[in-house]
């Protein structure tokens, strides 16, 4: 009876994993769904394949440990945030495909709210900066570039979600039209402090209150599943944990405490630092969230948010030909001894914190005759390292509490050499966890609280170091290459302006 099953549905592929009472992983299963890049700067995905690959790889997981539904706990669901869907409430049918939280489509409006003065309330309300990332932009497109859809949305007949939302529907055939507040508060129409929907920003943006789900909790029951929905038999199954990606792997790496701090090494990189109970405004614009809210009360965290982190290393591989395989990068960057004065800002969708500057486009300087393969991957993961030193110094500065350690995770947090690097630009411990499926691990936990599987205590229990990473540069080579970096970003910024 104690088994959690974490759904993780991703940017590029959406996971299934089955913990057990111990919190071990007994099963995954993983599917890739196709990317659409329909014009520059576009990126969309279709919402059948995101809700197929993860209610294939649900019953995968399950048939592969053999567990039926007496035996199935909770689940827990995070997600990729700010990804933004909307469907008839009657059919179930999309209007369009889902925008990714990627696509800079509505960069120009984001223009226009800043334009008219607006950027104060977005940021005293939600927490957010007006950017094309997050979803009330994306929703406000939707509403007035398909046919229809704005009279239809009026009149009470379509749903909005993100993609948790998404899958709550699906998942209970329509019943549950429901997001928690982590989500909730990555859509620029949320207000951090009450809780709730906001009027004035859906009035701004001019976005009808009929397409909204309700917001709910972290963690708790949140939808009853039919059991024959995951291949199962047998009696429904609870819905227990919700969380956007990042905060789920902020509660995965037990950052429970202000100040304790985590980065996820993925698509993008997000740095998230819990502020407990006190919403910090940054000065720094960096983003003000919700970490998660239990028991009806709200944590919040500062976030960083990294546009390119791992897409980088696939950009060398896809794009490049450097390399043949991602995991490939580490040898190649190896090869030579240090960058050759080459960095790489890899602001191919612009750049995020603490900069958001939606028209900076990637550049590579500093190269020679004696530039070579290596230099240009060891650079490419050295950039990776420098945005997310950039974030954690603008982070520290605002929560006024010196970092004492970053918690790690994401594929490239695999990477040793790039950890390593991380450290000595940081000159903080950087500490890898033996597990590093923090964020299906996150809304396992979430759902596992809920449930009474585990305590809080033994949820600290599970989580433990696999490696410590301690800063070996000096001091003063580490700072001449942040001085080189932070001139290489100046020529990214403002390109297409």
């Amino acid at each position: 009876m104690g088994n959690i099953l974490a759904l993780d549905q991703g940017t590029t592929s959406s996971r299934a994993l089955l913990f057990d009472e111990a919190g071990a992983i007994v099963a995954t299963a993983q599917q890739e769904f196709d990317q659409h890049f329909p014009r520059p700067g576009w990126v969309e995905h279709e919402p059948a394949d995101i809700w197929q690959s993860q209610l294939t790889v649900a019953r995968d997981a399950l048939a592969q440990a053999n567990v039926a539904a007496d035996d199935l706990a909770g689940i827990g669901l995070t997600n990729q945030r700010e990804t933004t869907l909307l469907w008839d409430r009657d059919t179930g049918e999309p209007v369009h495909r889902a925008i990714v939280w990627q696509d800079r489509r509505t960069a120009g409006l984001c223009d226009e709210l800043r334009d008219a003065g607006h950027e104060a309330l977005f940021a005293q309300r939600t927490g957010l900066v007006i950017d094309a990332y997050f979803s009330g932009t994306k929703l406000r497109w939707l509403l007035d570039n398909v046919d229809g859809v704005r009279e239809r949305a009026e009149a009470g007949k379509l749903a909005f979600g993100t993609v948790d939302t998404w899958l709550l529907w699906k998942l209970t055939a329509g019943r549950v039209h429901a997001t928690d507040a982590t989500n909730a508060a990555r859509t620029m129409l949320f207000d951090i402090h009450r809780g709730t929907w906001d009027d004035e920003l859906l009035a701004l943006l001019d976005i009808p209150a009929s397409v909204l789900p309700e917001v709910r909790g972290s963690s708790g029951v949140i939808a009853e599943i039919d059991a024959d929905t995951l291949g199962l038999a047998g009696k429904a199954v609870a819905v227990a944990g919700v969380a956007g990606d990042q905060q789920a792997a902020l509660f995965g790496q037990r950052c429970t405490q202000p100040g304790m701090a985590k980065c996820t090494y993925g698509t993008g990189c997000f740095v998230l630092m819990n502020t407990g109970d006190e919403a910090v405004a940054s000065q720094a614009r960096l983003l003000t969230t919700v970490a998660w809210g239990i028991d009806s009360k709200l944590t919040y965290a500062l976030e960083g948010s990294i546009f390119i982190g791992g897409a980088v290393v696939q950009w060398l591989r896809d794009g490049l030909g450097l390399i043949d395989k991602s995991a490939d990068i580490e040898r190649l960057a190896a090869s030579v001894a240090d960058n050759g004065g080459v960095y790489l800002v890899p602001a191919f969708a612009g750049l995020g914190a603490p900069h958001w500057d939606s028209y900076a486009r990637g550049v590579m300087v500093g190269l020679t005759r004696g530039t070579a393969a290596g230099h240009v991957a060891r650079a490419a993961l050295e950039g990776i390292a420098f945005q997310v030193a950039d974030v954690i110094e603008a982070m520290q500065a605002d929560a006024a509490v010196p970092l004492q350690e970053l918690r790690v995770d994401g594929g490239a947090a695999g990477n040793d050499l790039l950890m390593q690097f991380q450290a000595d630009v940081l000159r903080v411990p950087v500490v890898r966890p033996r597990h590093t499926e923090t964020t299906a691990a996150g809304a396992a936990y979430l759902a596992g609280l809920a449930s009474g599987v585990w305590s809080a205590d033994d949820l600290d229990r599970l989580w433990k170091p696999e490696r410590c990473f301690e800063p070996a540069m000096s001091e003063d080579e580490a700072a001449t290459l942040r001085q080189r970096w932070i001139a290489a970003v100046e020529r990214a910024r403002g390109w297409e302006g």
